[in-house]
């Protein structure tokens, strides 16, 4: 992906509370397509290759989190993670983060991951496909900025982590933010 290319158009599948369910567990399936999250606003996507390990739990998700309002107040309207790990994994990792500002994306299949280019494997850690850690800043579904960290392939011997903190968008972001609409 670059700067002006469109994200693809899929259908996660995502789980949502709904009390109308009744019982311990009130959630219910619910389909939510690219243009859901994308739509009509100016979001940050972040990737990560995994729900509850170590870089993506104690930096790169807290840093998203804790840097929501500087974001807002810059022209974000949400701020989306998204791991290829399925809905029930994302939840609950949303909510042992204690998140209220970033919401989570299953990508459960990898598709949308495979088809922004950035599905890798990661069979050396027992992983499988993951997505390659990446972050971007969309605006009605087109990439205004694009970071990815360096050294992309399968089986990587390392996690890169920088060029996709959270300081790595605000600085972007405080540098070209929101135009006003007339």
């Amino acid at each position: 992906m670059k700067q002006g290319d469109l994200l693809p158009e899929v259908t996660f599948q995502t789980r949502v509370r709904d009390e109308s369910v009744g019982g311990s567990n009130p959630y219910r399936w619910q389909a939510v397509t690219s243009s859901d999250y994308f739509g009509g606003k100016r979001v940050v996507l972040f990737s990560l290759p995994g729900a509850f390990t170590p870089t993506c739990s104690t930096y790169q998700l807290p840093g998203f989190e804790k840097a929501a309002d500087e974001m807002a107040g810059l022209g974000v309207d949400a701020i989306y993670c998204l791991s290829v790990n399925d809905s029930f994994v994302m939840n609950q990792w949303a909510r042992a983060q204690s998140l209220t500002h970033v919401r989570v994306i299953p990508d459960g299949s990898g598709e949308f991951t495979q088809k922004v280019g950035m599905l890798v494997r990661k069979d050396n850690l027992g992983f499988g496909a993951r997505s390659w850690r990446y972050a971007a800043v969309v605006k009605d579904g087109r990439v205004e900025a694009w970071f990815e960290e360096p050294g992309r392939c399968d089986d990587c011997a390392e996690d890169p982590y920088g060029a996709t903190a959270p300081e790595a968008v605000l600085d972007w972001l405080r540098a070209n933010p929101a135009k006003a609409a007339a």
